[in-house]
């Protein structure tokens, strides 16, 4: 006759190590380490970004920006420079350094012109942090984020370093530019 009863468990046992192992392996295949690899697949890399501006073709990305301003105010950013949450800057994973960009509220039409000094950000699908100037000038403080277009008007040069730091949407770079191209979502090249 067969034995029916159930083994007993006790209560002060605990885990073998191979399911800790078992555990850690689970963890490390979390959507978080995944969204971060899909982020990094889906967009041109800094050389080939820095090789489209430098040919003059035109790159535009839409998607969601935040801002950053006090908590960060005065830290290193990745550039090497200091944050300054006053001054009209950007984080962007991947433009190069000192690419001046026009970043438009799609929601209101604000305009205004940002330089990338830092890298991020680090948070879901957004597609660049601004600086608390810039997000003010865009009208989206309250709110935290915003739809926008980011366009690469090029790298910085004299002129855009001596312009004062209240640049915004009558800034000269807006003045002599065509209109805005709303076709391609995200970083593209256009003759």
């Amino acid at each position: 006759m067969a034995d029916t009863r159930r083994p007993t468990v006790r209560k002060d046992a605990k885990p073998s190590l191979v399911a800790l192992v078992a555990i850690a392996a689970m963890a490390c295949a979390l959507p978080s380490g995944a969204a971060r690899a899909e982020r990094q697949e889906t967009g041109p890399d800094v050389a080939e970004i820095t090789s489209a501006i430098g040919r003059g073709i035109a790159t535009v990305q839409e998607g969601i920006v935040s801002w950053y301003g006090a908590q960060f105010h005065n830290r290193r950013t990745a550039s090497g420079e200091r944050f300054d949450q006053s001054a009209l800057t950007m984080a962007h994973p991947n433009l190069p350094f000192g690419t001046v960009a026009r970043v438009t509220n799609l929601r209101n039409g604000r305009s205004v012109v940002v330089r990338v000094n830092d890298r991020g950000p680090f948070v879901g699908k957004r597609i660049a942090d601004l600086s608390q100037a810039a997000a003010d000038e865009l009208g989206m403080l309250r709110k935290g984020l915003a739809k926008v277009r980011i366009e690469v008007l090029g790298e910085e040069d004299e002129s855009v370093a001596e312009l004062p730091a209240g640049i915004g949407s009558d800034s000269p770079f807006d003045r002599d530019l065509p209109p805005i191209d709303t076709g391609p979502k995200a970083f593209t090249s256009a003759p």
